[in-house]
């Protein structure tokens, strides 16, 4: 199974001719999560709140948007997971193991979803009520996020997320069908630890802008699999806090530019549907 990784340094992946299928449905699926986000994107623009979404439609939304935001940086876990625990199968077998794991990770993902909903919805209601509120907002979005960069949590939660073939050894003893879905919601559960307050910066930057959703899967991709992640989770944390004072000191110019989901939409919106339909 190779070695496993506690060092934290960048995991020791599994060869990718094994798990043939398995990559392509991760590709396939990470692809067309951000054509779809993308499209909707380009129908809403970006706004404050929750931009009239009933939750459903949200979480579906949501869902879309962490397919296309964490599939990447989860993908190695996923592979080197099926690869460890149906030697020898099929490639088939593998890819529906795969497919498991990573539907138990997005379910996590999903739930955190309506913590998202209701920080867009009191957000919304404050700036339209106030909108002077929107720059401190701001702020304590992005200094919470750079405390969380910053604080012991990320740490453990990222070493972890850094150690992929910790997954079969921590779930070993589990019955064969339960495997795939505890050991995805597992990892689930330490990716969120790793990386709300990353999702939280969607508050001010917008829901919908797709220029700071692919920052932000970026980073979760870079502080997870390159060799300098942890240094590059730190500095993140240091320019965050910046960015939180500049929230309220900087020039509007900068403002805006830092606060696009908490000031008045740049477009106007399309009915609220999946790529616009009513």
């Amino acid at each position: 199974m190779g070695e496993t990784n506690t060092s934290g340094h960048t995991p020791a992946l599994p060869p990718a001719r094994d798990l043939a299928g398995a990559w392509l449905l991760m590709a396939v699926l990470a692809a067309f999560a951000w054509a779809l986000t993308v499209a909707q994107a380009r129908d809403t623009g970006v706004a404050p709140g929750t931009m009239g979404m009933a939750v459903p439609l949200f979480l579906a939304l949501w869902l879309v948007m962490m397919i296309a935001m964490m599939v990447p940086s989860v993908a190695p876990v996923a592979l080197t997971w099926a690869r460890g625990i149906t030697r020898p199968s099929t490639g088939l077998a593998r890819t529906a193991r795969t497919t498991a794991f990573v539907g138990a990770y997005l379910v996590v993902w999903t739930a955190f979803g309506l913590v998202a909903y209701g920080l867009l919805a009191l957000t919304g209601d404050l700036v339209a009520d106030h909108p002077g509120a929107g720059r401190w907002i701001g702020a304590a979005a992005f200094a919470l996020a750079g405390l969380q960069q910053l604080g012991p949590l990320k740490n453990v939660c990222l070493r972890h997320c850094r150690s992929p073939m910790s997954q079969p050894l921590t779930h070993a003893g589990h019955r064969p069908r339960a495997h795939d879905l505890r050991a995805g919601a597992h990892h689930g559960m330490y990716c969120l630890g790793c990386c709300w307050g990353l999702m939280i910066l969607l508050v001010p930057l917008g829901v919908m802008n797709t220029a700071a959703m692919a920052a932000v899967a970026a980073l979760i991709f870079l502080e997870k699999l390159w060799r300098h992640g942890p240094a590059l989770s730190r500095a993140a944390g240091i320019a965050f806090l910046v960015l939180a004072v500049l929230c309220v000191t900087g020039p509007p110019q900068v403002q805006d530019w830092l606060l696009p989901g908490l000031t008045a939409p740049a477009a106007p919106m399309a009915p609220m549907g999946m790529t616009g339909a009513p």
